[in-house]
C-alpha cells in the first residue's frame, strides 16, 4: 500500500506561525504560502504591512519548492546562463521561482509540502522559511 505524507491546515498553520515569529523578531511584515507537496495552496497569511506584489510571489516560491522538492535558491545557480536550468524561471508560466525564500518542508524524507515566504530581502525571506520549518518540525517532535 502507497501512503502519501501530505500537511494538513493544522500543520500550515504551525508553519505560518513560526515564519510570522521570526518576521516580527526582524521587523518585516511578509507574506507566507504554505502548499501541499504538489504545489497546491493550503494556507496564506500577508502581515499587517506585507508587500502586496508579495503575495503571488511568496505562493510561487511555495509552489516551486513543494512542486519541484527543491529550495528555490539552489534553482538560482543553475539557472544561470550556461547553466543546465537556464530560463527555468519562465517556464509554466513564469510560475518557478529562482529566488530564495521558498523551502520544501521534509519530513522523514519525503517533501510534504512547501513554504513561500516574501516582502524582505531574499536572506530575509529564506530565513523566515527556514523558521517556519524549525518551528513546525520541534512541533512534530522531528
Amino acid at each position: 500500500m502507497l501512503t502519501i505524507k501530505r500537511l494538513s491546515i493544522e500543520d500550515a498553520y504551525i508553519l505560518i506561525e513560526g515564519a510570522r515569529a521570526r518576521a516580527t523578531e526582524i521587523g518585516v511584515p511578509m507574506c507566507i504560502a504554505i502548499t501541499d507537496e504538489s504545489g497546491v495552496l493550503i494556507a496564506f497569511e500577508r502581515m499587517d504591512g506585507g508587500k502586496v506584489t508579495s503575495t503571488t510571489i511568496a505562493q510561487d516560491k511555495s509552489f516551486t519548492a513543494s512542486g519541484a522538492r527543491k529550495a528555490t535558491h539552489e534553482y538560482a545557480a543553475a539557472a544561470q546562463p550556461g547553466k543546465p536550468a537556464y530560463g527555468i524561471d519562465s517556464e509554466i508560466g513564469g510560475r518557478l521561482s529562482i529566488v530564495a525564500g521558498g523551502l520544501p518542508v521534509m519530513v522523514d524524507g519525503d517533501c510534504v509540502g512547501g513554504i513561500g515566504v516574501s516582502s524582505g530581502t531574499p536572506p530575509q525571506d529564506q530565513d523566515c522559511a527556514q523558521a517556519g520549518i524549525d518551528h513546525f518540525l520541534k512541533k512534530i517532535g522531528r
